[in-house]
């Protein structure tokens, strides 16, 4: 049998045809034709091969230079080509209303909706809801002109209560995760940008910050939760081409190589939760989640926000603003997997099992409550087990080899990624129990994606496998001073000695220390608050935007201690990572370390063991109250973070931005020693 692909072809979702476009360029990539490989896999018609193919997941594009770059405002000399200390990169990003589609697999045919959106050069406007991704590198001074060009917000008044969502069209520029300033035209979170302005951000990108997968977002207190939910997110990547010397480490991406020395094929994956609703007219009784052919979605409002939403919201996480998307690739092919939770607020745990044979591998037409049944059902391989490398952009010591990765809002992971033979596996966001997640219920799980991979190498232990490949990519790649090191290394269970950006935190070298604990008052009002110490009656305050509630002196390290004292939240704290010490259980039993156990002998939460040395900046602090107290319920999270090179006021926050926006963020700022006594001191007031 003869089968011919053509260029133009009717994709259908279900049983409507909706839309005429061509295969992606890269179709063929896996080195199978497409047609053949799905047909192979269990696909039903060729219908169904178009469906899978206008699903591939493709990174988002690239936010171009400008072409003619801003007026200059200085009469110095930039230096000259060859001895310049840095790259000057200008952008534009646009925040416009867009009109678009999102597929909705529990009808079978696309939503009409109507969201905010950030837009820049090439975006991809089938996927508009999915911020192109800036790309940048150590050293580089990078300008993005952000346009606000969202109409004026009549509400947005100077009466508006602070903690109240309010101003949705007021905004801002986040670069989450970067080492960069707080202040002026950095990283500043505590600018609102309103309709009609127009404002350039200046971020200058050390020349030693670590290379990795960080991300941005719009941030303006009050209208953060909503802004982000519509889709106001992209990945922010830095590339780093530093090798190891015998006196500094190097960056992993100079590792991550092919035997024949090219680039691991890498996947840039926000993966969002997009929770719009169709407004009814009044006297409709009809559920907001359920979308008309005529009707548009939107994201206007908080009240849709909150535990247990986004489950009765029938919505599904989308990935590089698609939904189901399907990957592709070929057996015991190594890929780079930069995972980016750009979500408002529930919990994802990735999870890869094979497909049982003879089931169709398309998956666009089932609702978002029958996906655990198909999942059970078909889902049926063991999970298949990854190594993460970098937690939120910075390398870890060595990899973690997991078979499921829990992200929260706000958190990135870096994995290394191999499918060990031919045919479809599920990518699922596999059930979490109510303590392990955001909603403080109990996640059934939901379908992602599935991956199809193309005939190539089998693949019979995948950690042996990755040793081996990287080993030989070491060889190939690394200085001789430092090869036999970073050789070593790896074949000491694939440690990254020469690779992490940060050293550890000494016990000498804390010279404060700093408590937190977040809280929900639901009596006699509903208030989001964070206190500053943790005693039997903790002072818990909402967010006052004139109010410092800490201060850190330059040069300072400190070591936190971090509680939850009503539910759980992602605690997050701008430019300075910290590095985890401890996380101590309610009995006061340390769940960090690798193959942590609880006393019963059973595994504890898997998003907590591995932990134990790893840098961040976001972190889930857990805690147990309620409903399942024991006997308080409270997890106790220790860490250490240095203040280098910034001073100035910036914020901490809970990263479930609904929570955030209503009062869960303190303004804290790092200052200049006084040089009286010769002593380094933080505090709090």
């Amino acid at each position: 049998m003869k089968i011919i692909l053509r260029k133009s072809v009717s994709y259908r979702f279900g049983s409507q045809i909706w839309l005429q476009g061509q295969f992606p360029k890269n179709t063929l990539a896996v080195g199978l034709p497409v047609l053949v490989l799905v047909l192979a896999l269990g696909a039903a018609s060729p219908v169904a091969v178009a469906d899978q193919a206008e699903r591939m997941v493709e990174n988002p594009p690239l936010l171009e230079l400008r072409k003619e770059a801003l007026p200059r405002t200085t009469l110095m000399a930039l230096p000259q080509p060859g001895a310049k200390a840095f790259a000057e990169k200008q952008l534009d990003l646009n925040i416009v209303y867009t009109d678009s589609w999102l597929y909705n697999p529990a009808t079978g045919h696309p939503d009409h909706v109507r969201l905010r959106s950030y837009v820049g050069t090439d975006t991809n406007p089938k996927r508009p809801f999915v911020a192109p991704t800036i790309e940048v590198s150590p050293g580089d001074r990078v300008r993005v002109s952000l346009n606000n060009k969202l109409p004026a917000d009549p509400s947005c008044t100077s009466e508006s209560d602070v903690n109240t969502p309010h101003c949705f069209n007021g905004t801002n520029l986040h670069s989450h995760g970067l080492w960069v300033s707080p202040t002026g035209n950095g990283d500043n979170v505590l600018l609102s940008i309103n309709p009609g302005v127009s404002f350039q951000y200046e971020y200058n990108i050390p020349p030693e910050h670590p290379a990795g997968t960080f991300w941005y977002h719009s941030h303006r207190h009050g209208s953060t939760a909503l802004q982000v939910s519509s889709g106001m997110a992209g990945a922010w990547i830095i590339r780093g081409q530093r090798l190891p010397t015998e006196t500094s480490n190097g960056d992993i991406d100079t590792l991550l190589k092919q035997p024949d020395g090219k680039a691991m094929r890498e996947r840039v994956l926000v993966l969002q939760q997009i929770q719009y609703y169709c407004p009814k007219p009044s006297g409709n009784s009809e559920s907001i989640w359920n979308c008309g052919k005529d009707e548009t979605g939107v994201i206007e409002s908080y009240a849709n926000f909150g535990p247990g939403t986004w489950a009765a919201s029938g919505r599904y996480t989308s990935i590089n603003g698609l939904v189901l998307p399907t990957f592709f690739t070929k057996a015991g092919e190594i890929e780079r997997w930069r995972m980016i939770h750009a979500g408002v607020r529930d919990t994802i745990s990735l999870e890869f099992r094979r497909l049982k044979p003879g089931v169709s591998s398309d998956i666009n037409s089932f609702k978002a409550a029958d996906a655990d049944r198909f999942i059970s059902d078909n889902c049926t391989g063991d999970p298949i087990p990854y190594h993460v490398i970098a937690d939120d952009g910075l390398t870890r010591a060595s990899a973690w080899q997991t078979r499921l990765t829990t992200l929260q809002p706000g958190y990135r992971s870096d994995a290394l990624v191999v499918f060990p033979e031919a045919g479809p596996y599920c990518v699922i966001d596999a059930s979490a129990p109510a303590s392990a997640s955001v909603t403080q219920a109990a996640e059934s799980r939901q379908m992602l994606g599935m991956v199809l991979a193309g005939s190539g190498k089998p693949v019979a232990d995948i950690h042996q496998y990755l040793i081996e490949s990287l080993v030989t990519a070491a060889e190939q790649t690394m200085p001789k001073p430092v090869r036999p090191s970073v050789v070593g290394d790896l074949k000491n269970d694939l440690k990254f000695t020469r690779f992490i950006p940060h050293p550890d935190v000494k016990d000498s070298e804390v010279t404060g220390k700093q408590e937190l604990a977040f809280f929900i008052q639901t009596s006699p009002s509903l208030k989001f608050e964070v206190s500053n110490d943790l005693g039997s009656n903790p002072n818990f305050k909402p967010y006052d935007p004139n109010r410092i509630d800490r201060y850190f002196t330059l040069g300072g390290v400190d070591e936190w201690t971090l509680q939850s004292h009503f539910v759980s939240h992602p605690f997050h704290i701008h430019v300075n990572p910290f590095q985890i010490v401890k996380i101590l259980d309610p009995n006061g039993k340390d769940v960090s370390a690798p193959g942590a156990v609880d006393d019963a002998g059973g595994t504890v939460d898997p998003q907590y063991p591995g932990l134990k040395g790893v840098w961040k900046d976001t972190l889930w602090v857990k805690s147990l109250i309620p409903p399942d107290a024991v006997p308080k319920g409270l997890y106790t999270l220790v860490v250490r973070t240095r203040y280098q090179r910034y001073i100035g006021e910036y914020v901490l926050h809970c990263h479930i931005l609904d929570h955030e926006d209503q009062g869960m963020m303190q303004n804290v700022s790092i200052v200049l020693p006084n040089g009286q006594d010769g002593q380094v001191k933080s505090g709090h007031h």
